[in-house]
């Protein structure tokens, strides 16, 4: 078994250094890196993006939710609906009249450098955490189901993985990165899929009855209707909202594939396009989750365990290896495609905001093409050192189901961006741009003493995904009160 989901792997590998092949091939200069030529059919944008959003934290985690969760997560993804439409309507048309290739540029022209940089800052944060972590789960559940049985370490499946994807990205960067997430995309949904067929056939089963059965245990039940609660479904539905606006309008590495594509009015048919499939794959990966844990219950099967605990991550990979060879090899399939799609786009992201950002890429003083190449592959490099040490670093404090973990991370540092964008678009006031980075910083920190001390102080109230919400609307707040009139950001 270890052998073919080996030669599976590679396999896939080579497909992957294939694509760089086609799409670097007639040349991959710093345009054709950061920008993708801005030549990218919409519709190949809007289908890579579904597995560049789902990465292996919803190949994981959102099957495993299902336990103790049921559906709650839904609600979450009608959010997101409605964050996506506020990124086609006020964000894009934002970044192409600009003519952005880092969304924080944004900032240094409404407020000024220090704001660029500490917007830019924290996307950095947030997306070599947030990232990493994700990338982690794919390293994390390979070694425990292959690699582990060969006595490899843990640190060297997770030095080739980050080392392929330098290699495949390095070259084409974005331009490669859209096309090799339809790639990824396509084996996610495969994986998901052909676990479902199989558990039916197992269990000899409509999908009718599997849902039948499901709603019977509870599986299925999507709103949570305690206010109290953590996933109560009007927190649930404003935080995808805000989620979405941040973790992808205010995200580099999402919103620099919406910029490839050739005008503004297919970057928003690609962005509605991605929303409304969104809420039909996560439909996929619940329904999923209800047939592993139907499947669990009917055959006996023990659910994994640590310290006295189901661990939700483990339950789709302990199924998938359990029922043949055929869904083993199609989950490892599937967990290489979310680890490649949550990372390569990412590296190419993060390249992207230094260079631009911090180093004057594409300024007047910029320095010339050739140093800017030389220097762009540097920085490339050592963001792929940094998440391979986040990866290693992050394995004893795996102790929950990590899209949990992921969502807490994004609360406290998505939260300023979110308070800065919101200032900057919907305000004609100008802030003392030295004092942002300020507030930017101590938002999370007011943020982090509530969620800590909120069941103790606010009646046994759990803090949720609208942190999220409370964090942008401290920086707001802090903004606002140290700003003044300023007529001039009409024309932005």
């Amino acid at each position: 078994m270890e052998t073919t989901i080996l030669l599976c792997f590679l396999a896939y590998t080579a497909l992957l250094f294939l694509v760089m092949w086609l799409t670097s091939r007639k040349g991959a200069g710093n345009d054709a890196f950061f920008r993708g030529n801005r030549r990218s059919p919409w519709y190949v944008v809007a289908y890579g993006m579904i597995g560049a959003s789902l990465s292996g934290v919803t190949f994981m985690s959102v099957p495993g939710g299902v336990y103790g969760g049921a559906w709650t997560y839904m609600p979450l993804v009608f959010g997101y609906v409605l964050g996506y439409a506020a990124i086609a309507l006020v964000l894009l048309p934002l970044y192409y009249k600009l003519n952005l290739t880092s969304i924080y540029t944004y900032l240094e022209v409404r407020f000024g450098k220090a704001s660029e940089k500490t917007g830019s800052l924290f996307f950095i944060l947030s997306r070599l955490l947030g990232s990493a972590l994700r990338m982690y789960l794919v390293v994390f559940v390979l070694y425990e189901f292959v690699f582990s049985s060969w006595g490899i370490p843990f640190w060297v499946p997770a030095v080739v993985f980050i080392a392929i994807i330098l290699l495949y990205t390095f070259r084409g960067g974005i331009k490669t990165v859209v096309w090799t997430d339809t790639l990824q995309t396509t084996f996610l949904l495969l994986a998901a899929i052909a676990t479902v067929v199989a558990i039916l056939k197992n269990l000899d089963m409509g999908f009718g009855d599997l849902l039948s059965l499901s709603s019977e245990k509870g599986y299925t039940r999507m709103f949570e209707t305690d206010p109290s609660a953590s996933k109560f479904w009007v927190k649930q539905v404003l935080a995808g909202m805000f989620i979405t606006i941040t973790m992808t309008g205010l995200d580099q590495d999402m919103m620099q594939k919406n910029l490839t594509c050739k005008s503004l009015s297919d970057a928003q048919k690609n962005v509605m396009t991605s929303s409304l499939l969104f809420i039909v794959v996560n439909i996929l990966f619940l329904c999923l989750g209800a047939a592993l844990l139907t499947y669990a219950s009917q055959k006996g099967f023990e659910l994994p365990m640590a310290d006295g605990k189901v661990v939700p991550d483990k339950i789709f990979p302990s199924v998938a290896f359990h029922l043949s060879g055929f869904t083993a090899v199609m989950f490892v399939l599937g967990m290489v495609a979310a680890g490649y799609s949550s990372a390569d786009g990412t590296l190419t992201a993060l390249t992207t905001t230094f260079c631009y950002d911090f180093l004057g890429f594409g300024k007047e003083n910029a320095s010339g093409k050739r140093n800017e190449l030389k220097i762009r592959r540097l920085v490339h490099v050592v963001f792929a050192l940094l998440y391979l040490l986040v990866i290693i670093a992050f394995r004893p404090f795996h102790t929950q189901s990590l899209i949990d973990t992921l969502f807490d991370v994004a609360s406290f540092t998505y939260g300023p961006l979110l308070g800065l964008f919101c200032f900057g678009l919907f305000t004609k006031r100008r802030t003392r741009d030295v004092w942002v980075p300020v507030v930017a910083i101590a938002s999370p920190v007011i943020c982090y003493i509530l969620k800590t001390n909120s069941e103790a102080w606010f009646n046994g109230y759990k803090f949720g995904f609208e942190l999220l919400i409370i964090n942008g609307l401290i920086t707001f707040v802090g903004l606002l009160a140290m700003s003044k009139k300023d007529n001039t950001t009409n024309n932005i």
